[in-house]
């Protein structure tokens, strides 16, 4: 018999939190980060790929990461919904990427619906932003540091700002 799918959940987030922990709570070479990082996802991560710890995730097993990624330290992926970083997108520390939100209605609160965030190639996000469910970030932009991201941002555009707003265009080396 199948397990209700809270209690599959429950059982996955502990194998998360087990990982992520031995990951965490002590040093290990950049090729034993690899490792334990893709022992978490249930994947090989993409060549060059590189995580300063630490690093939390409530499910691990839905993150599909590029290569030539990179994750700054204490990032946080609410990932059940399916998170997927693009090949060379840059990651600031503390950036949040949380798939799940809530009932607003108080009496079905503890409900929760899920939607993937998708990050192109080539992205950067800024220090302590979040990106909230069901948001698709364009190849080659730019999440300023703090922000706020619930919609989607188009290619090549700089978003900043609580809530996130394009700014202007990515400035591109022939424009300088």
């Amino acid at each position: 018999m199948a397990l209700p799918v809270y209690q599959y959940m429950r059982i996955a987030s502990q194998r998360a939190q087990k990982l992520t922990a031995e990951l965490n709570f002590s040093y290990h070479e950049p090729e034993e980060v690899v490792r334990l990082f893709s022992e978490l996802i249930g994947k090989p991560v993409g060549e060059g790929f590189c995580l300063f710890p630490p690093f939390y995730t409530d499910y691990g097993q839905n993150i599909t990461i590029g290569s030539n990624v990179f994750l700054n330290t204490s990032c946080h992926f609410q990932d059940q919904g399916g998170i997927t970083i693009g090949d060379g997108t840059l990651i600031g520390h503390n950036v949040v990427l949380a798939t799940l939100n809530h009932e607003e209605d108080p009496e079905r609160r503890h409900h929760t619906y899920a939607a993937p965030i998708v990050i192109g190639k080539n992205v950067w996000i800024g220090a302590n932003a979040t990106v909230t469910p069901g948001v698709t970030i364009g190849d080659g932009a730019i999440v300023a540091a703090g922000a706020v991201v619930t919609k989607d941002v188009p290619p090549d555009m700089v978003v900043g700002g609580v809530p996130a707003r394009v700014i202007r265009p990515v400035r591109k080396e022939e424009s300088r």
